[in-house]
């Protein structure tokens, strides 16, 4: 394919489209805080920075456990995109790497690291899968001569008296006359 030759049209707009609907199925910014939190933890034990003619190494007794932590977190947002199911617990775990890096890898990739983690992990533990929206039945053409709605219930249109002569005017529903005594009225 040259550089003049253009893509298949509408190829980018229908791929854009499936990631979008793939993002949407799963915690996707949760994985990818998780992930970027990672980094940050990784990498400040191990790197040397230089300012000006001053090289500072931030290197840590515990630079073993930095980069364990930094993987999990890692691998955590990958789980988080492609195994939403664990969400709960890979949010959980992410939360609690985060906060270990604080004692461990330089406050947590300087606070960075573990901000990212709890934000992800906080937000992986809150997701929730959407629920696909119901099929509304058809409606149906209710409308009777001259485009008036009809009557659908039938006892409202007879008309009766509101107290017949003889019946006693109780609007408890607990009346004798009823059949009901009151054991069966409160529901």
């Amino acid at each position: 394919m040259s550089a003049e030759s253009p893509a298949a049209p509408g190829q980018f707009a229908r791929r854009r489209q499936q990631f979008r609907a793939w993002r949407g199925t799963r915690p996707f910014w949760a994985g990818l805080f998780v992930m970027i939190s990672g980094f940050p933890i990784m990498y400040f034990p191990y790197a040397h920075i230089k300012l000006g003619g001053l090289t500072v190494a931030m290197a840590t007794t515990a630079g073993a456990g930095s980069l364990i932590i930094g993987v999990l977190l890692v691998v955590l947002g990958i789980t988080l995109w492609f195994q939403k199911h664990v969400r709960t617990f890979a949010g959980v775990a992410a939360i609690l790497l985060g906060l270990v890096s604080l004692p461990v890898s330089n406050f947590g990739g300087f606070i960075v690291g573990f901000l990212f983690a709890l934000i992800g992990g906080a937000m992986a533990v809150a997701w929730v899968p959407g629920v696909p929206p119901a099929e509304e039945p058809a409606k149906q053409d209710m409308t009777g001569e001259g485009g008036a709605p009809e009557a659908t219930d039938f006892d409202t249109t007879l008309l009766r008296p509101v107290n017949p002569v003889g019946e006693p005017n109780d609007l408890s529903g607990t009346s004798p006359v009823n059949g009901a005594n009151g054991r069966h009225s409160a529901g």
